[in-house]
């Protein structure tokens, strides 16, 4: 016979599964504007240089560094459970693209485009890691606002 416990695992490996599930669809949509969004910029700015992940990895650093600050344990947002994940893991790990940087790089490596090789890596590190730090810095600014 099935005791209590063995309901309150099958509830919480059913809960699991749906967290499983949300965070897929995150990364659905993420990896569907990376798509559009790298296809939009290389149509425009057609060339060497992998700008269109570039920016995908500024903007995406940027609002996942804001999200953090805004929806964290002492934030003015409170984001409902699994809204997190969904957001920071599927969204915007979706949508960001450091396996793509590194294979962009990898490809001018062996090419001997060493410039843009070394501007992708130099620019994306300095870059990204600025967005991380302005989403958050904007995100813990509007929280220490009044009306918290």
């Amino acid at each position: 016979m099935f005791s209590a416990d063995d309901s309150y695992d099958w509830i919480r490996a059913i809960i699991m599964n749906i967290a499983y599930l949300w965070v897929a669809l995150g990364g659905a949509i993420g990896s569907m504007g990376r798509y559009w969004v790298s296809g939009l910029v290389s149509h425009h700015y057609p060339g060497t240089f992998p700008l269109g992940t570039l920016l995908i990895n500024i903007f995406g650093s940027f609002i996942i560094g804001f999200f953090a600050a805004m929806t964290g344990s002492d934030s003015r947002l409170v984001a409902a459970p699994g809204f997190r994940p969904f957001f920071m893991v599927g969204i915007c790990g979706g949508f960001t693209t450091f396996s793509s940087f590194s294979l962009e790089t990898l490809k001018r490596l062996q090419e001997g485009e060493w410039f843009y090789a070394g501007a992708n890596i130099l620019l994306s590190m300095a870059l990204c890691l600025i967005a991380v730090w302005l989403g958050y810095l904007l995100g813990a600014t509007l929280n220490s606002m009044k009306g918290h």
